[in-house]
């Protein structure tokens, strides 16, 4: 028996400190599309996403809602999941850095540093921001008009003076930089690389990996008095989700290194320089690629909380629909670029390209089927060059779609799915079946054959990310569950003429904004 090929997708792990928003909807949505297109494409996929639950945020979140931390956490955690449940996300596991599985692995790596001389015991002084979780060297800060230090990110940053444990990052300068240039796709898109690269350029510092200031944390093997810093924590769940410490286990050996991390490019610099360096330390892979896409922004305005435009995912896939949402979030914007999301957008896209091109090619078609073939797929005559060359480019998005979302070029994935519905729509007006029920029955057939067989290879082509449309339409072709894979694109999942159909209904339905939601945009 042939093994099957692995992919390993993940998530960053979300911080637990606020409910889930648009941020963490995108992200885990791009990572589910891959996970999905991978299982269709003949991969054993594991897709992990979570939350990541200490430090000293998350400390004071707790505290500011009257609870302790592990309470809050099972609270917050808990929306995460709820979140992936109503955008029908397909990961295979979900972790807590919570968990006693994730402590033992962190406790596990933590030692294995020590081991081998990375970690050793200083005390630090200098500039902390709680909200990144992140320390500062004094040249990256910005003073304000009153005086206070902001981070990159705005976050305010406070100074600290405590005993800690270092990772001797620093040494690890020079061999960051060699693998960077031996693994050139291992930061994407490129201008983030080189973004990292010139950071590493720069110069690094040891990094302070413990606090002794608070206690919400994972307890430093040794000394108690200790907690792990959390990123040091947060990042070991990559490896801790698939089997860590046992580097052994068939789970950890098909699924490490992983193939994707997917991160906002606000978290990279933690991923594609402190993650390769911690496990380069240990004697570990580190991943193969990490990819930090851009932020949205909400009509033109920075999302804030203080704005009050915070886009939470539940409203729009209440306003829209769930495929809708997830088809435009992947569609409107180049996938790592920054992005503004606009109603005005969204209604253009559902009622254009869903309603308009690809709704209502498949309802007319499968109408027409049911009108003029008894309800059952048609009887194909000798195909002509047109119809063959309709088939072929259905046929052929396999190969033009793969190396796309390899890239992780979703809106040209999109697009090219795009051009083979479109010439579909052209198809379908040129050969005018309505016309040839009149003259030419047999060649009627053949045509609404051929527009459905089209049909069917973009619909198994659309299900990563739009499941549930995609669904429907393989339903009303009477296609099995069985055959709805990659392997089945061509000849060897055809519909078979004479096949009942069921009774055509609409999938993506035109958009009328109703006067209370027009009202609610001001």
């Amino acid at each position: 028996m042939v093994a099957r090929k692995a992919f390993y997708v993940t998530t960053p792990i979300y911080y637990v400190n606020d409910d889930p928003h648009i941020g963490h909807a995108y992200t885990t949505l791009a990572c589910d599309v891959l996970a999905r297109f991978k299982r269709l494409d003949g991969y054993d996929v594991h897709f992990l996403t979570g939350t990541d639950e200490h430090g000293q945020k998350v400390e004071k979140a707790a505290k500011m809602a009257g609870v302790d931390p592990q309470s809050f956490t099972d609270r917050v955690s808990g929306n995460f999941r709820a979140l992936a449940r109503a955008m029908n996300f397909s990961n295979d596991d979900f972790i807590r850095t919570t968990e006693p599985r994730h402590v033992r692995a962190a406790q596990a790596i933590w030692q294995k540093l020590v081991e081998r001389g990375e970690i050793y015991l200083g005390s630090y002084s200098g500039w902390y921001a709680v909200r990144d979780e992140a320390f500062y060297a004094e040249s990256e800060l910005t003073k304000r008009e009153d005086g206070s230090l902001v981070a990159p990110s705005g976050a305010p940053v406070e100074w600290v003076e405590e005993p800690s444990y270092f990772f001797r990052l620093s040494a690890w300068q020079e061999r960051l930089l060699e693998f960077y240039e031996s693994h050139p796709d291992f930061i994407a898109p490129p201008s983030r690389r080189n973004e990292v690269v010139s950071f590493v350029r720069g110069g690094l510092l040891d990094l302070s990996v413990s606090r002794t200031s608070f206690d919400w944390g994972i307890e430093v093997p040794g000394d108690p008095d200790h907690v792990m810093y959390v990123w040091l924590d947060a990042l070991t769940n990559y490896i801790s989700a698939v089997g860590y410490p046992d580097t052994g286990s068939e789970t950890y050996r098909k699924f490490w290194p992983a193939d994707l991390h997917m991160v906002g490019k606000d978290i990279l610099r933690f991923h594609a320089v402190y993650w390769p360096a911690f496990l380069m330390a240990a004697g570990l892979e580190p991943p193969r690629r990490v990819f930090a896409h851009g932020w949205w922004t909400n009509e033109g305005q920075k999302i804030s909380k203080s704005l009050g435009n915070v886009i939470i995912p539940y409203d729009l896939i209440e306003r829209y629909g769930l495929d809708q949402v997830r088809y435009f979030l992947l569609r409107e914007v180049p996938f790592g670029n920054d992005g503004d999301f606009s109603h005005r957008s969204m209604v253009t896209r559902i009622n254009g390209e869903l309603a308009n091109d690809y709704g209502n090619l498949c309802q007319r078609v499968l109408s027409m089927i049911a009108r003029n073939c008894d309800g059952a797929v048609p009887t194909p005559a000798t195909l002509t060059t047109e119809d063959v060359e309709l088939l072929s480019a259905a046929e052929a998005l396999l190969e033009r779609v793969r190396p796309a979302l390899d890239a992780q070029a979703f809106h040209e994935a999109l697009e090219t799915i795009w051009s083979v519905v479109r010439a579909a729509n052209v198809y379908v007006d040129r050969q005018a079946p309505w016309t040839l029920r009149k003259s030419d029955t047999e060649r009627m057939a053949t045509v609404l054959y051929v527009l459905a067989e089209t049909i069917r290879r973009l619909a198994i082509f659309t299900q990563p990310f739009m499941p549930d449309a995609s669904a429907l339409i393989l339903d009303q072709l009477a296609v099995p569950a069985e055959a709805r894979d990659f392997s089945r694109i061509g000849e060897a999942g055809a519909l078979t003429a004479g096949t009942p159909l069921p009774k055509p209904s609409g999938v993506f339905p035109r958009y009328v904004e109703s006067e209370d939601a027009a009202g609610s945009r001001g």
